[in-house]
């Protein structure tokens, strides 16, 4: 059986603090619980990813599957805003008209320097156990023990 996907999934690289940070404040701003997680690490991604047709570095960018579509660096940054509680979804609005090639190459200088000004981790971040079901990369073992 594949990984599950009714929900829209958020990949990122799990040994990025920036991205950890990142994943913290989408879950902090998604009450609905719209998104479900897994790090760029991870076999369930790597999956999702392979059947998706993806064959580039995956963790070069934060990466979204929703509707059978795969959104990529900006545009998934903005469709991630646009299903976001509160104002969040003005920025979709706001920036959807920039460029794709301008607004990835901004997207690049923060990617491309974020374990410099971020760090990073020796490991992937394990979420904590309220927040395990909305990972699809923990063990189904851990989700049931915590």
């Amino acid at each position: 059986m594949g990984p599950e996907t009714e929900h829209a999934v958020i990949l990122f690289d799990g040994v990025c603090n920036l991205c950890e940070k990142t994943v913290q404040f989408v879950i902090g701003n998604d009450h609905s619980g719209h998104f479900r997680f897994a790090s760029l690490q991870s076999s369930v991604a790597q999956e999702l990813l392979s059947n998706a047709g993806y064959e580039h570095d995956a963790l070069s960018s934060v990466l979204l599957l929703t509707g059978g579509k795969l959104y990529r660096k900006s545009r998934a940054a903005l469709q991630i805003c646009r299903r976001l509680d509160g104002a969040w979804p003005a920025l979709y609005y706001l920036f959807a008209w920039v460029p794709t090639g301008m607004a990835d190459t901004i997207y690049d200088y923060i990617g491309n320097r974020r374990y410099r000004w971020f760090g990073q981790k020796d490991q992937c971040w394990i979420p904590t156990p309220e927040l395990t079901a909305r990972f699809i990369d923990v063990p189904h073992e851990k989700r049931s023990s915590q």
